[in-house]
């Protein structure tokens, strides 16, 4: 048995219920069905014998991860290792099943499709049902944004499949959550939850888990995806908040992709430069322009400074040019190192230019389609490139690369673009061979691409825990879900719609983004994935501002980068003295209060980036600390009222005119705005 302050976990033998976790407050029991695989042509349930504990080791984040090994078939040698990573305080468990085999057995699909069932739960009728999908990409902001979708009972009764990744059962008294770490944009799902007209769910491979006769013996081994599940007593509000806390804290032990820095990347500059300057998207790319925004953005308050593409000589090698900068970026470094910020770069890890030598040393790992390489393409005004198959061996090579620029340039940040989830079917990498179909390669290379992304991420943190990788997910066809965040942080909006997702016709020559200004409109398309901040911190949701003056601009996008964002950019060498002092004056106040905002739940009242007023409420309702935003979209003035949900710190900080704040008996604040024109308010409690 494991036991924490909140449940057990008792294990199951010669069960087709192969675990079973109860909650200590109520005892109200959940039984987890076993996986089942299909091997050598046949269905086998994982009812295990002979289960004992193996391992315990503590990965790191107060969590601790236990391993059981039981017997799944004496005449086969065949086992299965069950992985629980549990944390004392927290409902959510985090399992994963690995096969072991000391005869070789093959997975395989009689079917022609993935045959393998993670698991299962028997729910009851009378209980309220909802998907919570991540990956919807909307058009009309151009990003991926969270949608909750109420199940009815007729789902079950038909028999349908929802996407996920997140299944949540419940009532007022008990809540639970099932959940898998994977990613995709929706529709396209590899994993799915099946329903059935017990009111069963079980989370059933959809495509590319495995491909026919992948092969398991004593060399080798299946591990599939980390599934989670946890149960509340309370209602679905409550367990929404112990799952963000557990995002937040303890499913990641790489800890500085959840630590709210400000962060500014030169991106936004450098496409002005193209199309408003008539300039490349690599003119503003030398030492002279970055170390001038350097004291800029150290004048502002910025933490971390990131340089976009153009920084390197080629892809694949990732050498600083020394054309554009001092060799190894030293005196960029010198002067981050000078105002305590961190280094950020520009990459993309799937490409090798054409006379690098990591392509000379990896030509095998070349993505093909249909037996073809496609020719080399340019990078941002760069030497051409080939695409690499990040699900070959070239994944560990460009990890190697990663760790040498930590040691030789100082870079801890890396931004990750340009990785599609689809391009490679080649038989000779690791997603299958020439006995499977291109389409079953195909598809294994879009389901194993992130679970390799996360294997560079964890080799690179594991040599440097100060590092944080993003995954640039600012167009749609990227892996897009919970497993990435095990690892790292998304970077989830570039400049938002482009005309076409309008319907609108692309002008030649010039920006074809639509949220490019000062204003308003810009913050209002930024803030609308805060829907995920319900489930998911939106700190691990990386989204740029604009600085830009005047100064009623500048408020609106400092209001909307502190609920959780925390991304700047734009030309930061033409903001007015007045504009960066205000930057500097309110993120000063920020930081003093910063963590409490990433860690509180939202609290919201309006429509966002609609309503009228749009009121944000971030305060720890452990601490009172906070603050409170309010943002008004239209053109009519007028005044606003707005009493906080937690009881707040009674030392406060406003940021605007026609500011009231009062508190009631029960020690929240009473607030009153007053607007003349459209704009954002915000108030600071503990500060």
């Amino acid at each position: 048995m494991i036991k924490t302050k909140l449940y057990t976990i008792d294990l199951i033998e010669e069960s087709e219920i192969l675990w079973k976790y109860t909650t200590i407050d109520s005892g109200r029991s959940y039984e987890i069905e076993a996986p089942v695989f299909e091997i050598d042509g046949q269905e086998i349930t994982a009812s295990l014998s002979d289960i004992e504990k193996i391992k315990t080791r503590q990965p790191g984040n107060e969590v601790v991860e236990y391993v059981y090994r039981g017997e799944l078939e004496a005449d086969r040698l065949l086992a299965l290792e069950i992985y629980f990573r549990i944390v004392e305080a927290n409902p959510v468990v985090r399992f994963k099943y690995c096969l072991k085999a000391e005869k070789e057995i093959a997975l395989t699909k009689n079917s022609g499709s993935d045959n393998l069932t993670y698991g299962g739960l028997k729910f009851g009728r009378n209980k309220k049902y909802k998907e919570v999908q991540l990956s919807q990409f909307r058009e009309d902001i151009h990003s991926f944004t969270l949608e909750e979708n109420q199940i009815h009972n007729r789902d079950f009764e038909n028999k349908l499949s929802v996407m996920g990744p997140i299944f949540i059962s419940g009532d007022e008294e008990d809540t639970s959550l099932l959940a898998y770490e994977h990613g995709s944009q929706v529709p396209d799902a590899y994993v799915h939850f099946q329903l059935s007209k017990e009111y069963r769910v079980e989370m059933e491979a959809k495509k590319g888990n495995y491909y026919d006769g992948q092969k398991i013996n004593s060399d080798g081994e299946y591990e599939t995806i980390w599934l989670q599940f946890g149960a509340v007593n309370g209602d679905e509000d409550y367990l929404a908040d112990k799952y963000r806390e557990y995002v937040l804290k303890f499913m990641s032990v790489n800890r500085e992709s959840r630590k709210p820095y400000i962060f500014y990347n030169t991106w936004n500059y450098q496409e002005r430069n193209k199309w408003w300057n008539d300039k490349t998207f690599l003119a503003s790319m030398n030492e002279e322009r970055i170390l001038k925004e350097i004291d800029v953005a150290h004048k502002m308050g910025i933490e971390v400074f990131v340089i976009d593409t153009g920084w390197y000589q080629k892809t694949g090698d990732w050498q600083v040019n020394t054309d554009k900068f001092s060799e190894d970026l030293k005196n960029v470094r010198d002067k981050l190192d000078e105002y305590n910020m961190k280094l950020g770069l520009w990459f993309d890890p799937t490409a090798a230019a054409v006379s690098s030598q990591m392509l000379q040393e990896h030509k095998d790992c070349i993505m093909t389609r249909g037996g073809e390489k496609p020719d080399p393409h340019p990078i941002w005004e760069t030497e051409e490139s080939y695409n690499m198959c990040l699900v070959s061996r070239y994944h560990e090579a460009f990890a190697e690369e990663l760790i040498r620029l930590i040691k030789e340039v100082g870079v801890t940040y890396f931004k990750w673009d340009a990785i599609s989830q689809y391009g490679c079917d080649d038989p000779h990498h690791w997603h299958g061979n020439e006995n499977n179909t291109p389409e079953e390669r195909a598809n294994c290379f879009s389901f194993e691409l992130v679970r390799y992304m996360n294997k560079v991420v964890n080799r690179v943190c594991e040599e440097c825990p100060e590092a944080i990788i993003d995954f640039d997910v600012t167009e749609g066809g990227r892996s897009f879900g919970l497993s990435f965040l095990s690892a790292g942080k998304y970077f989830l909006m570039n400049n938002g719609p482009y005309f076409a997702n309008y319907d609108m016709p692309t002008p030649e020559d010039d920006w074809i983004n639509m949220l490019v200004y000062p204003g308003p409109a810009r913050a209002w398309n930024c803030r609308k994935p805060l829907t995920f901040d319900k489930w998911i911190p939106s700190v691990l949701f990386l989204t740029h501002y604009l600085p830009d003056d005047p100064k009623n601009s500048q408020i609106i996008n400092i209001a909307s980068l502190i609920l959780g964002q925390n991304g700047i950019w734009g030309d930061l060498l033409d903001i007015s003295d007045e504009g960066v002092d205000r930057f500097n004056n309110i993120l000063s106040r920020y930081k003093e209060v910063r963590n409490d905002i990433t860690e509180s739940s939202p609290v919201r009242s309006g429509v966002i980036s609609a309503g009228s007023p749009e009121i944000h409420e971030k305060i720890s309702a452990e601490t009172g600390r906070g603050a409170g935003v309010i943002f008004v979209n239209n053109h009519l003035s007028g005044s606003y009222e707005y009493v906080t949900e937690n009881p707040v710190d009674t030392g406060y900080t406003v940021v605007g005119e026609g500011i009231d704040v009062e508190f009631d008996d029960k020690g929240r604040a009473n607030l009153e705005f007053e607007f003349r024109q459209p704009g954002a308010k915000i108030v600071f409690f503990g500060t």
